[in-house]
């Protein structure tokens, strides 16, 4: 699905057959699930240099790196290529899905279903951590940058630090008030600016490499990451097709004939954008009615009529779908209920269960944004790479930036 055409099944499968390499060797066996068990005694604290406290294991601290951390960035936030590579092959039927939203949302929970992770399971830590009473008492976030996990079904999926967080602003922070982290060419900027366009590079990001990019808010009245998704679509010029920066397409392009140069070049200028998946967490029963899910639809069309995050696609999403529904073309949208105890009142509607697993089916079958060409796992890898560097080096988020410096709101 990630590049040319989507697959006909409307989900993403393993095809082994269309795993090749370029040098026309047999494809590596794919990598196993990355199951993350959970590590006993001190052998396991001290991998996390914490030799003196088992316990360590159980809960991160802010900076900590969980067992088995795979994080697509260094400390500071250079491409980790060499260390995901050997996680990926070279398969060419794979699906990139990326998740964004505010702490406390949900997202890595949902990242945890999509990758079927099944919580029953004694003694077994999740792939993506989630919120313990610690962190949230402590009001600490569980992720930092974007980690990465490859599934059974070859779906890539990347989970990013919280946007808007208190948390990650404090470790960016200096005393004197400056960033810690270089964010925009190495220029130097206050920490709470360097936050801001921290977040909005991980968006440009995403939408850069994934072919879903899920959008989540909590509550029903809450568009700060539709705001966010905006000011990316604004931002994100320059920023090719991650399909076309293989070093063999250039090579092939260049010794075409010219009218094919010319259509290449033309190819090459495309620009790529992710399926946009909007989630709205921890409703209320009231918040569910057909009545209000009508209301929020609409909104969304309107606030994104006139954005690159129009879904060019006649299909609509089988949750909350209503007869106005049928003949527009809208972005997904999905809500998700409160999680509550079973004990506790019954859901007026769906439960939280049931959702979710709704949310992991609909996710699974739908037709994402293919790349313009076919690449395999590891290209796309070493193509987000430069794409990173696209993003970091971009002129029109630097314009941004001193748009931000003029308008007061910042530190100097």
């Amino acid at each position: 699905m990630a590049g040319g055409a989507p697959p006909s099944s409307g989900g993403p499968t393993v095809s082994s057959s269309s795993s090749s390499s370029s040098s026309g060797l047999p494809p590596p066996p794919p990598p196993p699930k990355i199951l993350l068990a959970k590590p006993a005694g001190a052998a396991a604290a001290q991998r996390l240099g914490r030799e003196d406290d088992p316990s360590a294991v159980v809960h991160r601290s802010r900076n900590a790196a969980q067992p088995g951390s795979l994080n697509l960035f260094s400390e500071s936030w250079e491409f980790h290529t060499d260390r995901i590579l050997p996680f990926l092959t070279e398969n060419s039927d794979f699906t990139v899905i990326g998740i964004i939203g505010p702490p406390g949302v949900g997202k890595s929970t949902i990242m945890n279903e999509l990758y079927g992770f099944d919580g029953s399971s004694p003694g077994m830590l999740p792939p993506f951590a989630t919120h313990s009473d610690e962190t949230r008492a402590m009001a600490k976030h569980c992720t930092t940058a974007i980690e990465l996990r490859v599934s059974a079904e070859r779906l890539i999926l990347l989970d990013a630090q919280p946007i808007f967080s208190p948390s990650i602003l404090v470790d960016m922070m200096r005393p004197d008030g400056s960033s810690a982290i270089s964010v925009l060419n190495g220029e130097a900027l206050s920490a709470d600016l360097a936050h801001e366009l921290l977040g909005v590079q991980l968006g440009v990001f995403l939408a850069s490499v994934c072919n879903v990019l899920l959008v989540v808010s909590e509550g029903i009245h809450e568009f700060n990451m539709w705001q966010l998704m905006l000011t990316v679509d604004l931002l994100k010029h320059g920023i090719p097709d991650p399909s076309l920066l293989t070093s063999a397409y250039t090579q092939r392009s260049n010794s075409g004939l010219d009218k094919e140069n010319k259509g290449n070049d033309q190819a090459t200028n495309e620009e790529f954008l992710a399926a946009p998946v909007f989630v709205h967490s921890k409703l209320q029963n009231k918040d569910l009615a057909p009545s209000k899910t009508l209301l929020v639809r609409k909104a969304l069309l309107k606030f994104f009529g006139s954005s690159s995050f129009k879904v060019n696609n006649s299909r609509t999403s089988s949750l909350n779908k209503t007869a106005e529904d049928l003949d527009s073309e809208q972005p997904y949208l999905f809500l998700l209920p409160m999680k509550v105890q079973h004990n506790l009142r019954k859901p007026q509607f769906e439960s939280y269960l049931s959702m979710i697993g709704k949310l992991r089916d609909e996710i699974l079958s739908m037709n994402g944004h293919p790349f313009a060409r076919n690449i395999t796992e590891r290209e796309w890898l070493r193509n987000s790479a430069k794409i990173w560097e696209l993003v970091k080096k971009s002129p029109t988020i630097a314009d941004y930036c001193r748009t931000l410096q003029g308008s007061g709101l910042f530190r100097k």
